[in-house]
Order: structure tokens, then sequence, then C-alpha cells
């Protein structure tokens, strides 16, 4: 799949979310890159980029201070080749997209990985 085809997967997953979510969105961006960087393996203690499939960069929803006004926007960025590298099929791959962007965005929202298993 290319990448542009990916992106397109990414922003449907956005564009997919319930309003009363979708309207919490607030000073995220969202970001396509073809594999983590050396800084975002190390944040998470990752040494395979081929392990890493999205990540969230930025100060949850629960913790944010009542001024926080001026920051530099959240992050959340979806590594394309890893996902492709598990997956089959397209259809495989807009699945772990999905998946991969609800995932980050649950900790955008505040929740732990231990809640996002969970759920």
């Amino acid at each position: 799949m290319d990448s542009r085809r990916f992106e397109q997967l990414v922003d449907e997953a956005l564009e997919g979310l319930p309003p009363e979510f979708a309207e919490r969105l607030d000073n995220i961006a969202l970001i396509v890159a073809d594999v983590a960087t050396p800084e975002q393996l190390a944040k998470v203690s990752v040494r395979n980029p081929n392990n890493l499939l999205g990540l969230y960069e930025g100060v949850p929803l629960t913790d944010r201070p009542r001024a926080y006004a001026g920051a530099l926007p959240d992050r959340i960025s979806i590594f394309r080749l890893p996902i492709q590298s598990m997956s089959r099929t397209d259809d495989e791959i807009k699945a772990q997209v999905l998946k991969t962007v609800m995932h980050e965005l649950g900790h955008y929202f505040g929740m732990s990985e231990e809640q996002l298993h969970d759920v």
C-alpha cells in the first residue's frame, strides 16, 4: 500500500470518532511516519522500530493544568512500515491502523496501557 492510501486510512480512523470524543480533541497533531525515530524508540524503551506501531507524545487531557495555553501540540505518530509488515492484506492494514489510532487516542484521553488492554 502506498503512503498516500495509508495516510487516508489514518484520516478515516480519526474522522470515524464519535462526536463526543472528536469535540474534545485539542492541540494535537496526527503524524504518519515510516518508522519511529531513535529518540521516540528510546522514550518507550523499544529497540526494534518494527515493534512500535504508534506513539503518543504529550500531556494527557487528565493531566493538563487549567493554564494549558501556548503549549506545543501533543503528537500522535502512526508508523506505516511496522503496520504494513505485520499485515497480509489491505483489510488487515486498515484494521490495524484503526486499532493503533484508537490506542494512541486512549493515551491522549488519559488511559494507561493496562486500561487500554482491558478495553
